[in-house]
């Protein structure tokens, strides 16, 4: 991995970076050369953490776009860190290991470099990633992430992912699985951006010395959502428009170097090169720590990304953190 990456470091030793590619698609069925072609140019711009899930269907093309720039001369596969997520659907005991293998083929990888439980709230077991009744109610499941965990446990034992974690997991959730697990998470990937910025689920994984990751980090998902309830944007916001004058930077600019200097991981996603190259300069200037307070006074507690069961037994969000 090039030197001048800025990185967190697991317990094994393994570095993941501080900026990497997120891979959510405007549909979970997308257009595979669109995929290779926005890994591609990531991967040519200095990117070298690919994050990527069971659910957005992007394996393959992130997979053939590995193998290209492998084949260029330009990575090798120790160069470059590879995260997917177990699909809700697939996290009932027997289901996992099967399900990360053929993650695995898709990608064509031997091993990805980080395995996360997407959610703690399980579906019932389908070949749709969203089965439903006739009513159109999601078909949840009470599965319990304990026993996932241990399946988690066996991928790192057969040698298919280097590191294991989770996402969307709160502080309860994460301390049951450090009192019943063989081996700890070492990431939680979560929501994170200056209208949501989960300070107290940061401070706990930190204190717990579990890495955080963060997803939506320009505030840019549901986007009819946010619209409907009025919510602000990064590029609407005075504040982050203020500093980011100042710096001569763009507001996505300012939104991801305030997580970067929380040590914690950014995952934005743009199919864009323009927007490719801008977000990876969020790496090339630093913020003051009073322009950092001002910014932390945008949070309004905003979530854009939520689960439609809040009854499910495992719901994340309804603990403060």
């Amino acid at each position: 991995m090039p030197t001048d990456q800025p990185s967190v470091t697991f317990p094994n030793g393994a570095k993941f970076p501080l900026m990497g590619l997120g891979t959510l698609m405007p549909t979970l069925q997308p257009d595979e050369k669109s995929v290779v072609d926005m890994v591609e140019t990531a991967l040519d711009i200095g990117y070298r953490s690919i994050d990527t899930a069971q659910v957005y269907n992007t394996e393959t093309g992130i997979g053939k776009a590995i193998e290209n720039k492998i084949k260029s001369g330009l990575i090798k596969r120790s160069d470059i860190f590879v995260t997917t997520k177990v699909w809700r659907t697939n996290v009932h005991r027997g289901m996992v290991v099967p399900s990360v293998e053929k993650s695995l083929k898709r990608l064509g990888l031997d091993y990805v470099d980080l395995l996360l439980i997407h959610w703690p709230t399980a579906l019932q077991p389908s070949d749709v990633s969203f089965p439903r009744d006739g009513q159109r109610k999601l078909l949840v499941s009470d599965a319990d992430y304990i026993d996932t965990w241990k399946e988690m446990e066996d991928c790192v034992d057969k040698g298919l992912t280097k590191a294991i974690g989770v996402s969307n997991f709160n502080s309860k959730q994460i301390q049951r699985l450090l009192d019943n697990s063989r081996i700890k998470p070492v990431n939680n990937q979560i929501e994170i951006h200056p209208f949501l910025t989960n300070r107290k689920l940061i401070d706990f994984c930190h204190g717990k010395g579990i890495s955080v990751s963060a997803y939506a980090p320009l505030a840019g998902f549901a986007q009819d959502k946010r619209e409907q309830m009025g919510w602000p944007t990064i590029y609407t916001d005075e504040t982050i428009g203020k500093i980011a004058k100042k710096h001569k930077k763009t507001p996505a600019q300012v939104a991801l170097r305030f997580i970067i200097q929380q040590n914690v991981v950014v995952l934005p996603k743009s199919s864009s090169p323009e927007r490719l190259r801008e977000n990876f300069e969020a790496l090339r200037f630093e913020l003051t720590k009073e322009e950092m307070a001002e910014i932390e006074k945008c949070n309004r507690n905003i979530r854009l990304c939520d689960d439609e069961n809040p009854e499910h037994r495992n719901y994340p969000f309804k603990e403060e953190f």
